[in-house]
């Protein structure tokens, strides 16, 4: 919900906004002279909806790793980048989930005889393949931007199970591997989307 539309339900409501979040009832209905305690107002950032994350449910197991702080900020910057491209949460969780597929979050340089070509970054794209000079590719925002003009690209991606979606854009030798990692995806567009 846009802030004017939220900010004007609220107002019918009787609820002041403030800083994108409930403030509880607008002070000019408050009575000082009842209310001389302050009081305890528990304010809970809106989160994504699940249903908006996960669409279809998660396919399959799913795997979860621990993440270090490196790995939690690339989270973010997928995110950041997601917003900044006008996109919905679930274009994070895509990308999320092929970037823990493709390095578990690690923005891996070139990797000599352990990589299978010029293969780079976040979501392991190569220079060879026109994502971009190895600089770009191995910066989270324009990685991530890279990743998710391919997805804009692919008809219904909206739709579409996350495999299928993220597939269409890598062209990875193991098409079905993003799906196990759509929970942990969704789980960190959840906890990061609103900070």
């Amino acid at each position: 919900m846009n802030t004017i539309m939220r900010k004007s339900v609220l107002s019918v409501a009787g609820l002041a906004f403030a800083g994108g979040v409930f403030a509880g009832p607008i002070a000019a209905h408050a009575n000082p002279a009842v209310d001389a305690k302050p009081a305890a107002v528990a304010v809970q950032a809106d989160k994504p909806d699940t249903a908006k994350l996960i669409p279809h449910g998660t396919q399959g197991d799913q795997s979860r790793i621990t993440l270090n702080d490196e790995q939690v900020g690339n989270a973010k910057a997928i995110i950041a980048a997601t917003k900044k491209a006008g996109l919905p949460e679930r274009a994070a969780v895509i990308s999320i989930a092929t970037s823990l597929q493709e390095s578990k979050l690690e923005n891996l340089g070139h990797l000599g005889d352990m990589n299978d070509h010029d293969s780079l970054g976040l979501f392991q794209q190569r220079p060879s393949s026109g994502w971009g000079t190895p600089e770009q590719i191995t910066d989270p925002a324009y990685s991530t931007t890279a990743f998710l003009k391919g997805l804009k690209q692919v008809d219904g991606w909206q739709d579409m199970p996350l495999t299928q979606a993220a597939q269409t854009v890598q062209v990875s030798a193991y098409p079905d591997a993003y799906a196990q990692w759509e929970q942990q995806a969704a789980d960190l567009v959840g906890q990061y989307w609103n900070s």
